[in-house]
């Protein structure tokens, strides 16, 4: 198992003569050289079905002129499990064909699966550090942004109830400043709610 390239010898003892290992094994993306030893020469490169789940072949024509040697790459995407296939090499039109037998094992060096940890489904616990404005913050009731102007209004009577009352101290002032009061207190309360 390797992820040393697959050479490919065209044109060694005869026009169009393809020479290449029967198997190959990888771990992860491969390259494959075409070595051509003799005149230029097409060749067309082909992998089946079961290797297309994992090997990528952009290109599958090539033209490799004579004495030079051209490198295919070809990605693979880690299977979890070995997958094997065939990969078909065919030089001179049609005239020479060869398979190689491709295993994709996976790799070491591929990237880990995500493991997602159950306390991600929980949102955070905050903890406030406010000290006693935060505590009170939290203890306190929230308020019915709508409500606003109901409290301004009760403050308002409230403050002008205990001024009355205090300026005339009259018993039936002082009584009609206590029900004021009963009504800011029931107004808040609505409020609050």
């Amino acid at each position: 198992m390797s992820n040393a390239p697959l050479t490919v010898s065209l044109n060694a003892e005869r026009p169009h003569d393809l020479s290449v290992s029967p198997s190959f094994s990888t771990t992860g993306s491969f390259t494959v050289e075409l070595e051509n030893l003799g005149q230029a020469v097409h060749v067309h490169l082909n992998i089946d079905d079961d290797l297309s789940r994992v090997v990528t072949l952009a290109n599958g024509n090539h033209f490799v002129d004579g004495g030079q040697t051209k490198s295919v790459r070809l990605p693979v995407s880690p299977p979890a499990e070995p997958v094997s296939g065939k990969l078909k090499i065919v030089s001179g039109y049609g005239s020479e064909t060869a398979y190689v037998d491709v295993t994709v094992n996976p790799g070491q060096g591929g990237k880990p699966p995500v493991e997602i940890d159950e306390t991600l489904s929980k949102p955070p616990q905050v903890e406030s550090n406010d000290g006693l404005v935060g505590s009170l913050g939290e203890a306190l009731p929230r308020v019915d942004p709508r409500a606003g102007p109901l409290l301004l209004l009760a403050a308002v009577a409230l403050a002008l109830a205990v001024a009355v009352a205090s300026v005339f101290e009259s018993l039936a002032i002082t009584l009609g400043a206590v029900v004021v009061v009963g009504g800011v207190f029931a107004a808040l309360t609505l409020a609050i709610r």
